[in-house]
């Protein structure tokens, strides 16, 4: 039986380990990848923490990776629109028979190894101009605040906007922001490396939310009427609050990053006056990595400054505690196996 590496995680002792397993075989309607890049998220960190657990995992092992690029290697029987050779991103979850949406590196193996196994309607054809580190990233770092700035908040030319964390998605979201034309677009960071990012991303001003003239300066920014929508990208209950007191008539706030703290609207009367909004989201549509890959064709994005390093398979731990501990302050690390 052939075997390839693949960096696993036991759900139940939250054990990460870089080990030999069986290379797997495309069934009916699937194709086996040849994995040349795979991105490391912040759900990758919770998972090996434990915050985050999956919900319809068989077993106690996955292979980690939702963020998942390479070269289409081997044909299952039935395949239609592939070919060996390929070159693709990898749809970070899909829906199974019964309706559920299972997430790739989650609930079923995903893409820190050496090969992958991908249903065929879940890969989506890359250009040869886009590198594998870029494309790998594009399923959920940039797809997801892109759904949420496109779908979820529905953000229209020149609202004014404010994006409070910018770390992985934040920054993102700052530049896909200002590309459907967002005015001004003000990011929030206590981190002044994530502040100077985000301007190199396209902000129009980068603040520091814990300073004490911080909500001054928003108002002085969006001319007293405060903001159209703003996004949490921290998941932090005082940046929900923050946020919230500094929406306008009509504000929108968008919950992107995740917690189990509880949201408390504290001026109930003002928040129903204004007519104001909270949205959850989560994820992205497929569709929106597919328009994402055709604005970067279209050389409308460039994504090559988010790739804050690169790592071996082998390194996969390290990876993660890097990402842990904000080590440099990462936009994206990505493991090329």
């Amino acid at each position: 039986m052939a075997t390839m590496r693949a960096a696993r995680l036991n759900v139940r002792t939250r054990t990460l380990e870089v080990k030999d397993v069986p290379r797997p075989v495309p069934g009916r309607g699937q194709v086996l990848v040849r994995v040349r890049a795979a991105g490391v998220c912040l759900s990758d960190v919770h998972l090996v923490e434990g915050i985050l657990r999956p919900q319809y995992l068989e077993g106690d092992e996955v292979t980690l990776g939702h963020e998942v690029s390479g070269e289409v290697e081997e044909l299952g029987p039935d395949v239609l629109t592939a070919g060996v050779g390929d070159r693709v991103a990898l749809q970070a979850g899909q829906r199974d028979r019964a309706g559920k949406t299972l997430t790739r590196g989650v609930d079923y193996d995903g893409g820190w190894a050496e090969y992958a196994l991908a249903d065929e309607e879940t890969l989506v054809p890359i250009p040869d101009s886009l590198p594998f580190d870029q494309a790998a990233i594009i399923p959920d770092a940039v797809s997801t605040p892109w759904a949420a700035v496109t779908a979820t908040a529905g953000v229209g030319p020149a609202e004014a906007v404010g994006v409070w964390g910018a770390g992985g998605l934040g920054a993102h979201a700052v530049k896909l922001l200002r590309l459907v034309g967002a005015a001004p677009v003000i990011a929030a960071d206590p981190d002044p490396r994530a502040r100077e990012r985000a301007l190199a991303f396209g902000a129009d001003a980068a603040l520091d939310s814990a300073a004490p003239d911080f909500t001054a300066k928003v108002r002085e920014l969006t001319g007293g009427r405060g903001l159209d929508a703003a996004f949490d990208f921290a998941g932090v209950p005082v940046v929900r609050e923050q946020a919230l007191r500094l929406l306008g008539e009509h504000g929108r706030l968008v919950l992107v990053g995740l917690t189990d703290k509880p949201l408390e609207i504290r001026d109930g009367t003002r928040f129903s006056y204004l007519r104001q909004q909270v949205l959850g989201h989560y994820g992205s549509e497929p569709e929106h990595v597919v328009e994402l890959v055709e604005l970067v064709g279209a050389g409308r994005l460039d994504f090559a400054g988010s790739i804050s390093g690169t790592f071996g398979l082998e390194e996969a731990p390290e990876a993660v505690e890097r990402l842990e501990k904000r080590i440099g302050s990462p936009v994206r690390l990505v493991l090329e196996p």
